[in-house]
């Protein structure tokens, strides 16, 4: 039997990842002494360049000024806490960024987004590997990079399924150590992945190894085929196509929050987990906000109640899963 080793299942993951429209740079190709370098520094997680057009791009009523100052707020997120910098981030993804400018002599509020969630493919999609960080001294490079506008969103571990030294859970173990040793990466992380080229998970920065979850449809009609690979089914249209990623980011992301007292010292905390939906949520909430749609939209209403239809009820069906 023909062996797969980590860089065959790298491959293969890059090779679908390109049959779904994203573009694939190698990462030495990008690094700071690269032949095409994209960052200033092997500290540097986002590819700058490419967030600035894409502020540019998509905002383009949004002044100069404005655009730099949301530039800013993106790169300057910097509690000592991760999980605390990574909510902090997805509210500035999901919400867009405020800014103030002045027109016309009068101070102006808005907004500049630094994703399209409403037309994917006025985003620019990358699937980068062997993207080498250096933080505190420590090296590490994860294996596969998923960049939408240059903000490195998801981030893929891979194990080899032939060596029974290389488990899921060892993947699990080295996204620990990476959230332990270059922090900073996960600032704007959005989804973990877990694959050992036949089963793959995904969960979130704060989730425990129990918690990441399979995904097993790729159009929420049916399961997939036990035959065919979890990483595959995951990859090629499921939850990394364009479409259901954006969507699955905007609206099925939650940071929750609970209160625990030391019965000791009566010091209250404020702990936070981030849940992401698993597969089955995810279709049963959008099943459920689109049947809402068909029956409010009256008299050519339902372009004007799809989007409140996703932002209220789908995130208070969204939580009503994500509690059970």
């Amino acid at each position: 039997m023909t062996k797969l080793y980590e860089s065959d299942i790298e491959l293969l993951v890059i090779e679908d990842l390109e049959a779904l429209g994203y573009e694939y740079v190698y990462g030495p190709q990008i690094a700071p002494d690269g032949e095409a370098p994209e960052r200033d520094s092997y500290a540097n997680v986002v590819l700058e360049n490419r967030l600035r057009n894409a502020i540019t791009r998509l905002n383009p009523l949004i002044p100069n000024e404005a655009q730099q100052d949301a530039f800013n707020q993106v790169m300057r997120i910097a509690s000592p806490e991760l999980l605390a910098n990574n909510e902090a981030f997805h509210k500035l993804l999901t919400e867009g960024v405020t800014v103030e400018y002045q027109k016309d002599g009068q101070s102006r509020g808005d907004k500049v987004w630094l994703v399209d969630f409403s037309n994917y493919d006025s985003n620019e999609f990358l699937v980068v590997n062997q993207f080498t960080i250096i933080e505190d001294n420590y090296t590490k490079r994860p294996d596969v990079l998923l960049f939408i506008n240059g903000l490195p969103l998801v981030v893929i571990e891979l194990k080899n399924a032939t060596d029974e030294n290389a488990t899921l859970r060892g993947a699990y173990k080295q996204l620990q150590t990476y959230k332990e040793t270059i922090p900073s990466l996960f600032t704007f992380n959005a989804l973990c992945i877990i694959s050992d080229g036949l089963e793959a998970k995904t969960g979130s920065v704060s989730a425990g190894f129990t918690r990441f979850m399979n995904w097993k449809t790729v159009d929420g009609l049916q399961d997939a085929s036990h035959l065919d690979s979890q990483i595959e089914t995951l990859v090629k249209g499921g939850q990394l196509n364009k479409h259901t990623l954006l969507d699955l980011i905007r609206y099925f992301i939650v940071f929750e929050k609970s209160k625990n007292e030391d019965l000791k010292t009566g010091i209250t905390t404020i702990d936070t987990v981030k849940k992401v939906a698993a597969y089955h949520q995810y279709y049963a909430v959008n099943k459920a906000v689109l049947s809402t749609v068909k029956a409010s939209a009256t008299n050519g209403g339902q372009k004007r109640w799809s989007s409140l239809a996703y932002t209220r009820i789908g995130k208070i069906a969204l939580n009503g899963f994500l509690h059970r």
